[in-house]
């Protein structure tokens, strides 16, 4: 029995959805963009109509259009995918930090590209096979697994807000599933390193990445946190480091232990012209070629690989001997287990302090966990906690 035009409603959106066939017999949705049940029905009638004649795609929308206008004296939005895809990025420039931006716009874009020409058709035309055909296109030019995810993900973060707005009835990212894991790199591969590792670091690094190495290991904090930092963010009557998490946006006071302070002691002092600090003012970067390459690259990705050259000069990671793939993207073979990063730093600095005693609770604190619901379920850390926790750094 053939089924004619009907409505449903989108939970949290407040226009109708039109269901209706094809001429190929198959189930299709549309939003109406309209409230009033009666004018939407003569839309999703409309919408039925055009689908089951043999019509180009511009025929059918100025059919659309015109029935449209006719309804509620508008004409109908025609919203590409391509320049839905401009309009939310610019949306975004604002709600999310610069490098977040930046891996929504690589992950988006490269689907623009992948799609061609059809991203110009209607963002509601985007189907599941095209997603799926992209993310398996990704994995075969060599892509690595979280990377491919990680676009998977910026993905269904579009397609979710394009269906709160009632652009699209069906999100074409809901059943397509992760790339699942085959042995490559893993966070959870991330360990502490042993004090032997950290000399051997130390002996490979500038002065600079000394310093850098020292505030991590100390602090706790992120490589593209510390990178920012100027010497407004040293409350030196205090002995004390102030920042915002970019992740977390959480404000974090952060005693310096002693070998830190010591260290920002001999930062302070006339230095050389080509050691790590020249001048100073609140505004003056505290480690300067850092601080320019975070801002060059609006993320942690050339920091990363800085001190991944110094682990492999130190002896502590195989040398990447990746190629990168036509067009500048992707790697010729799956990445490795990393083992060690700078992030491992933050891992050692927890790890640190746990040996000598202190409170899980007083240790999420100073390094500034993520979760919201640790930190609702620990207790306020007093700043004589925090010190306390900061004094039982070992010297290295």
């Amino acid at each position: 029995m053939l089924q004619m035009a009907s409505l449903r409603k989108i939970p949290g959106c407040k226009n109708w959805i039109a269901c209706f066939t094809d001429k190929d017999g198959r189930r299709r949705q549309r939003s109406t963009s309209e409230t009033d049940r009666k004018k939407a029905q003569k839309i999703a009638d409309g919408y039925e109509t055009a689908a089951r004649q043999k019509r180009t795609v511009r025929q059918i929308r100025s059919v659309l259009s015109e029935l449209s206008e006719m309804v509620t004296g508008e004409g109908l939005k025609v919203v590409s995918f391509g320049g839905y895809v401009k309009d939310w990025l610019e949306r975004k420039t604002h709600e999310v930090s610069d490098s977040t931006k930046v891996s929504y716009e690589d992950a988006l874009q490269s689907f623009v590209v992948f799609l061609g020409p059809k991203a110009e058709r209607e963002i509601s035309d985007i189907t599941e096979t095209e997603v799926v055909a992209f993310r398996n296109a990704r994995m075969e030019a060599g892509f690595a697994r979280p990377t491919v995810n990680k676009a998977l993900k910026s993905l269904r973060l579009i397609f979710k807000e394009a269906r709160s707005e009632g652009l699209i009835a069906d999100d074409p990212t809901e059943f397509v599933k992760a790339v699942k894991e085959t042995g490559g790199a893993n966070q959870n591969d991330r360990r502490p390193f042993t004090r032997d590792e950290i000399d051997l670091v130390l002996k490979r690094c500038s002065p600079e990445w000394r310093s850098m190495v020292l505030f991590g290991l100390y602090t706790g904090q992120r490589l593209s946190d510390l990178a920012l930092l100027t010497w407004g963010n040293i409350d030196l009557p205090a002995r004390e480091l102030r920042m915002v998490a970019s992740k977390t946006s959480k404000t974090i006071v952060i005693p310096l232990a002693g070998p830190l302070w010591e260290h920002v002691q001999c930062l302070l002092k006339p230095t050389p012209p080509d050691t790590v600090v020249t001048k100073r003012s609140p505004s003056t970067p505290i480690h300067r070629e850092c601080y320019d390459l975070r801002a060059k690259t609006k993320g942690s990705a050339g920091l990363s690989n800085a001190f991944a050259k110094i682990l492999e000069a130190a002896g502590l990671r195989e040398k990447s001997t990746k190629q990168k793939l036509e067009g500048g993207r992707g790697r010729s073979a799956p990445r490795k287990s990393r083992g060690l990063s700078f992030h491992c730093l933050r891992h050692t600095a927890v790890t640190m302090l746990k040996e000598a005693g202190i409170p899980a609770a007083v240790v999420m604190e100073l390094v500034g966990h993520d979760s919201k619901a640790v930190s609702q379920h620990y207790t306020h850390v007093g700043s004589e906690a925090l010190r306390k926790a900061a004094e039982a750094f070992p010297e290295l």
